[in-house]
């Protein structure tokens, strides 16, 4: 089995006397070593997804179906969504760590950031006897220099790419089997960002950990990830390898965010967009969530219109490991 399966996973939230889908029915895998990429806009699910992996949703969420199994560093696969609460702390930094977008907001401002490290370590590494000198090799690990005095500094102290290295050794402090960076490099300009991709991927190959990298720019996609699953507004539309993907766009959507990105070198009056926004949850389709943004839809005769609108198209292969969930597109082999 693969480190992760995550199966017809479904998530809503309680609104007064209603529930309004989160995602519905999301399936996908990590492998063993592998970085698996989530892409969309925001609104589209994916941090949703990510932090149903180790039941960090708030109190108003309820799954309302599928399933969560992860393989353990013992060997044992454990259902994520049965666990008693007691076991559920073991994964969430153990098994599972993550990686925000906001390190200023994530980490606590009135202890030292090698206090909050060596925190991490005496809760899912208790076997380590010398904390204090596993915190400095840690933050050796992530590439801050004189870590023998950095461990003293408040994060007020650090700058936001030092901030968010701080983090990163907080998450892998127990040694974690799947890391989940949830857009660990928004907040960062660009010479940061790839300073600290390139740290993680360096990480993700001396620990040999998986990795789920939860983005919204296809430049990063393209250079690290071994795999994409593409979100549209709660539901994955496309999924498979990254060359396949983005050399072979197949689903409307996936097209339209690749054709958004600027090229270099190529001179265009304007950069193409995609009209509209993402719907609010309450109003998704019945059908494919896409259709109200999609120019194939609205280029097609009435009937597939229809078609669009009412019905969820199912998910169809289309390449070798390669599968895409649209009405429109030349039908392959249909995946339950």
């Amino acid at each position: 089995m693969a480190l992760l399966e995550v199966k017809d996973l479904t998530i809503a939230f309680r609104s007064e006397n209603k529930t309004v889908p989160a995602v519905t029915d999301i399936s996908f895998s990590v492998e063993n070593g592998e970085i698996l990429a989530l892409v969309g806009e925001s609104g589209c699910g994916k941090s949703v997804t990510c932090m149903s992996l180790s039941r960090l949703l708030p109190e108003v969420a309820e799954i309302q179906k599928g399933s969560i199994e992860l393989k353990t560093r013992s060997g044992e696969t454990v259902d994520i969504l049965s666990l008693e609460p007691r076991s559920l702390r073991k994964i969430r930094g153990g098994e599972i760590g993550y990686i925000f977008q906001e390190p200023s907001v994530s980490l606590n401002p009135v202890f030292r950031v090698g206090d909050q490290i060596a925190e991490a370590l005496e809760l899912h590494r208790p076997d380590v006897t010398d904390v204090k000198a596993e915190t400095i090799e840690l933050l050796r690990l992530v590439g801050i220099p004189d870590p023998v005095n950095r461990i003293k500094l408040y994060p007020h102290e650090m700058s936001g790419g030092m901030q968010q290295r701080v983090m990163i050794a907080m998450a892998i402090a127990s040694h974690p089997s799947l890391l989940v960076a949830d857009e660990p490099t928004t907040a960062l300009d660009v010479t940061i960002q790839a300073q600290i991709l390139d740290l993680l991927l360096q990480l993700r190959k001396d620990l040999g950990m998986s990795m789920i990298l939860v983005t919204h720019n296809l430049g990063i996609v393209s250079e690290t990830a071994d795999r994409v699953a593409v979100m549209y507004a709660g539901r994955i539309v496309e999924y498979g390898p990254v060359r396949s993907l983005i050399d072979n766009p197949q689903h409307p959507y996936t097209r339209a965010l690749l054709s958004a990105v600027p090229v270099l070198g190529q001179q265009t009056e304007r950069l193409s967009t995609i009209p509209g926004s993402v719907p609010l949850p309450a109003e998704f389709p019945a059908g494919c969530r896409f259709c109200t943004r999609c120019t194939l839809c609205a280029g097609a005769d009435a009937e597939k219109q229809l078609l669009c609108r009412n019905e969820v198209p199912p998910m169809r292969k289309a390449g070798n490991g390669h599968y895409c969930a649209c009405h429109l597109i030349t039908p392959g082999e249909t995946v339950s």
